[in-house]
């Protein structure tokens, strides 16, 4: 539903992107159980939460290693209802493990409506049709999310992402081999930021670490 969002932004803004979008079939999607899941769950651990976003990913990433996620190509299959069923099932044993409970029902009707135009795009073996670009000679540009930090294998465990963020990502994001990257960019802020919980690198907690980061002047 948000990657639908998006696109109607792009539409009002006068941005039509329906020919050149591409959607790969291994790409995971986000069930609203799924988000029930991450609210539950971060609920729960009180005081010891890592600040998740809520908006599905961790139980998404556990679906996809657990080897029984929900992705794009599924949309093809003619059982696709019945995987769908299944995952969902799962999920509400899941849900009563919890005290709190999450109310997901509301919005599955909107999700399985944003299915019917999902369908309506050109879905692709993306390693595959890359692999062709790149043999034709054409370039490529591949853009990672977060930061290094936030890397599950070499961030500040646990308090990071479900993924890799690190610029090896993009060959198993990607599904290229190394000797196909040439180049990468590394971004930087001026200054670490966090968000969400977790521990923060040479933090000040008292009046100066209150007042400095609303003024932005320098701590000296």
């Amino acid at each position: 539903m948000t990657f639908l969002r998006e696109v109607d932004a792009l539409a009002k803004a006068g941005v039509d992107v329906r020919d050149r979008l591409l959607i790969g079939r291994r790409a995971h999607l986000i069930l609203p159980t799924h988000r029930a899941l991450d609210a539950a769950s971060e609920a729960d651990k009180g005081k010891e939460k890592i600040g998740s976003t809520l908006k599905g990913i961790g139980p998404t990433y556990m679906d996809k290693t657990g080897r029984n996620g929900f992705r794009i190509g599924d949309l093809e299959r003619s059982d696709m209802k019945e995987r769908y069923q299944v995952l969902v099932r799962k999920h509400e044993r899941l849900l009563g493990m919890y005290t709190e409970a999450f109310d997901w029902k509301q919005h599955e009707a909107e999700w399985l409506d944003a299915l019917e135009r999902l369908k309506t795009y050109r879905f692709v073996d993306s390693e595959h049709w890359l692999d062709e670009q790149l043999n034709a000679g054409k370039s490529a540009s591949q853009e990672g999310a977060q930061g290094t930090l936030l890397d599950v294998d070499f961030g500040t465990y646990p308090f990071v992402t479900s993924s890799n963020t690190i610029s090896a990502g993009a060959c198993t994001g990607l599904g290229v081999a190394p000797t196909r990257i040439g180049r990468v960019i590394g971004i930087f802020k001026a200054y670490c930021t966090r968000v969400g919980s977790g521990p923060f690198q040479r933090s000040l907690t008292d009046e100066v670490g209150e007042r400095d980061p609303q003024s932005g002047q320098r701590i000296r």
